[in-house]
This record gives C-alpha cells, sequence and structure tokens, in this order.
C-alpha cells in the first residue's frame, strides 16, 4: 500500500503543480464552447424539450472528463520513458496492478476535477436540474477509468510524442466529438444514427446526460453495461502488456 500511495500521489501531484495548464486550460476551453455554440443555437434550437445551452453543458463535462483522464495517464508515461525516468517506477517490487491502479485512478481524478471545474464554470449561463445524481456519478468515474485505462495503452505502446498526438488526433478526439457532445444522434440520418450506436462514448454522454434531464437517446442501464464491458476489457488486455512488461522493460 505504501508503494500504491507513493505512487499515486506522484502521478497526482505532477498534473496538480501545472493545474493552470492541466486543470484551468481545458475548462477555459469548455467555457468557449459554451459561449460560441450556445450563443449561436440557443434560440433556434430544443433537444428533449431542453434547451440548447442546457443540453450542451453534460456532453461538455463529459468529455472534457474523458479527454483529460486519456491526457494523464498517457502523457506522464511516455514523458517517463522518453526521459528515462520510467525506471525508477519499474525498479521497486511493485506488482504490475498495482501500477495500473496508481496510474488509472490518478487519471479518473484529474478527469473528475477538470469536470466539476468546467460543471461550476457553466452553470452560471442556464440552471441545471439534476434529476438522478447517482447516473451522474458512476458515468463519470466509469468513463473517466475507461479513457485513463486507454491512457495507458496509448503510453505503452508509443515511443514518441507524436505518435501520441496521432493517437489522441486519429482516436480520441474523433470519438468524443463524434459521441453526441453537441447534437442528438436522432437529428442525423438513419445511417449515421446506426452508425454512432457503434461509438461506445456515445453511450457515456448519452448517460450522463440522462443523469440530468432524465430523457436519453438509450436506456441508460445499457449505456452503463457498455461502458462497463469496455472498462474490463481494456483493463484486461492493459494488464497483461504490464504483465509482459511489453515496451516498458525492453
Amino acid at each position: 500500500m505504501i508503494g500504491f500511495w507513493t505512487l499515486f500521489y506522484k502521478e497526482v501531484l505532477r498534473f496538480w503543480k501545472v493545474a493552470f495548464q492541466t486543470v484551468a486550460a481545458p475548462v477555459l476551453t469548455a467555457m468557449l464552447y459554451l459561449m460560441i455554440f450556445g450563443h449561436v443555437l440557443e434560440d433556434h434550437v430544443r433537444v428533449h424539450g431542453v434547451g440548447y445551452t442546457s443540453f450542451l453543458i453534460p456532453g461538455l463535462v463529459m468529455m472534457q472528463v474523458l479527454q483529460n483522464a486519456f491526457a494523464n495517464s498517457s502523457s506522464s508515461l511516455i514523458q517517463a520513458k522518453v526521459t528515462g525516468s520510467i525506471v525508477f517506477v519499474l525498479l521497486p517490487p511493485l506488482p504490475y496492478s498495482v501500477f495500473f491502479i496508481a496510474y488509472v485512478l490518478a487519471a479518473l481524478v484529474r478527469g473528475l476535477m477538470v469536470g466539476v471545474g468546467v460543471l461550476l464554470a457553466t452553470v452560471w449561463f442556464v440552471e441545471l436540474q439534476v434529476v438522478a445524481p447517482w447516473w451522474i456519478l458512476a458515468f463519470a468515474v466509469f468513463g473517466g477509468a475507461w479513457f485513463g485505462v486507454l491512457g495507458v495503452i496509448a503510453g505503452i505502446w508509443v515511443e514518441k510524442f507524436d505518435q501520441l498526438a496521432a493517437f489522441q488526433n486519429f482516436l480520441i478526439m474523433p470519438l468524443t466529438m463524434l459521441s453526441g457532445v453537441f447534437y442528438s444522434i436522432y437529428t442525423l440520418p438513419t445511417f449515421w444514427q446506426q452508425l454512432s450506436h457503434y461509438n461506445p462514448v456515445f453511450y457515456m454522454i448519452d448517460g450522463f446526460r440522462y443523469g440530468f434531464f432524465g430523457v436519453s437517446d438509450v436506456a441508460p442501464e445499457r449505456s452503463l453495461a457498455v461502458v462497463a464491458v469496455c472498462l474490463a476489457v481494456t483493463s484486461l488486455l492493459t494488464l497483461a502488456l504490464l504483465k509482459r512488461g511489453w515496451k516498458l522493460r525492453n
């Protein structure tokens, strides 16, 4: 447990030392999205019976939770590999499961901190209702943890910063931007509606939004099941990679 708490504390301290960049900057980005899209579309679009700005805020919160959870674990591992400091994490007799939990938990903490920051900064624009707070918490935790795991996989796999940028730009960004953050999928043509159901991030955004409004495109139980399965599968894969030491010990 000492090893776990030490590694976890190191990871939290790593992003907290530069909180202006790792926490405040994503909050500002979400605010810009809200001011631009909300200002333009508020008087023209209503989704599920709520104003567009109200509809947009939960999506922005969840998007920032996911993206920052991924960024934390992936950037930490690639920096450690590039600088060679990864050896100081691998040398202590820490089980690979402890390594995994510490990195994912720290990523989740950063994601939730940014999400809370976005929520506090945006609630001044509209009055948000909270219908099912436990659904909000469940999707935030499961979704943030899953993207923290994806960040660990990316950090293990990539060897250079440009490879990590490609991972973010060609996988993480499309998954989040095309998940219904800015729209309901039922405003799309039939083909794109069906395709959206193969995007697991859609279920996170939709389920998280259900906690605020009590309405969703998919039943929240189904959405949470999809997220839980994705988290379990990728966690097992990551643990297998860590056990082998793939691209970490070689």
